[in-house]
């Protein structure tokens, strides 16, 4: 692993696969440390000539955090948002975005290839808006364009995304949250077998356990709101937006919104498929990208 100085913070990234092959960022979602992205995915994306780079988004892994700000209280956010009151926070998913782009410059990468998952998806965005030039082609995985009025989370699964991550603080507590993390926002039609889910969260609560960063991430997208939604219509690189059907945590319509808004992008809804990788689908996801890619302009 290494780290790299960008925005006066420093950036923990890897880079997986062939020095000659295309270079790939892999952008991550809400508290999601670069380990969290699948060998699966990672494998069949180098078998189709792609070098990847993965890092941990500030405020999450071994990346800067920004303890100074402390918790974030998300829920009195949320009812600010609503009431289109300015929401404070340390930082907004275009400081993100800004740091994905001083990665790049940091590694000597003119342009990439993007994918984004999730809140990801929302900062490679951001990245295909504000730095054009460094996006070769940009794919969105289980991601929303932020427009006010899309479908929410509902139940359970808006209750989850609002309470604390692991509040026991243990070990044993966050292999218990994988599995229950798991059932709520899932792939109905591809459960993961819990040994797995087990095994996953405890190597990441080994790596480091810091449920702040992930709360901070959450008030960092309510901070910045549907300001993009309006700018979407800009992003040049050809798009790709892959969803599952059966997304609870982000609802087809938000990923179907940005197809609709980014010119020429295309839509693959995965049925069964919620708000995971399930293994199972991965040879699909990895061939799409591989076609997106292959749109680049020469």
């Amino acid at each position: 692993m290494a780290k790299a100085a960008v925005n006066g913070i420093e950036i923990e990234y890897e880079v997986w696969g062939q020095d000659k092959a295309q270079p790939l960022l892999l952008v991550g979602g809400l508290g999601v440390q670069l380990t969290r992205w699948p060998k699966t995915l990672c494998d069949a994306l180098m078998a189709h000539n792609f070098k990847i780079i993965a890092y941990d988004n500030r405020d999450v892994g071994l990346s800067t955090k920004h303890d100074d700000w402390g918790p974030a209280d998300t829920k009195a956010a949320f009812a600010q948002a609503r009431a289109k009151e300015a929401v404070a926070a340390p930082y907004t998913l275009e400081d993100m975005a800004g740091d994905a782009a001083g990665l790049l410059d940091a590694l000597g990468i003119e342009t990439a290839h993007v994918i984004g998952s999730s809140n990801g998806g929302a900062i490679a965005q951001i990245l295909a808006i504000d730095f054009p030039e460094k996006v070769a082609t940009l794919t969105c995985i289980m991601a929303t364009s932020g427009r006010r009025g899309l479908p929410r989370p509902e139940g359970e699964v808006a209750e989850w995304l609002t309470k604390p991550r692991n509040p026991s603080g243990t070990r044993e507590g966050a292999m218990d949250e994988a599995v229950e993390t798991s059932r709520i926002n899932g792939s109905p039609h591809y459960p993961r077998p819990e040994a797995d889910l087990r095994a996953e969260a405890a190597a990441q609560y080994d790596r480091c356990f810091y449920p702040d960063g992930n709360g901070r991430h959450l008030l960092a997208s309510i901070a910045s709101g549907d300001s993009r939604v309006e700018r979407l219509s800009e992003i040049t690189a050809p798009t790709l937006v892959i969803h599952g059907r059966d997304d609870p945590l982000i609802p087809l319509p938000g990923g179907e919104d940005i197809k609709n808004s980014i010119p020429d992008a295309e839509l693959l809804v995965i049925d069964g498929m919620g708000h995971d990788f399930p293994d199972e689908l991965i040879p699909r996801i990895a061939d799409a990208v591989t076609a997106n890619a292959g749109k680049r302009p020469a």
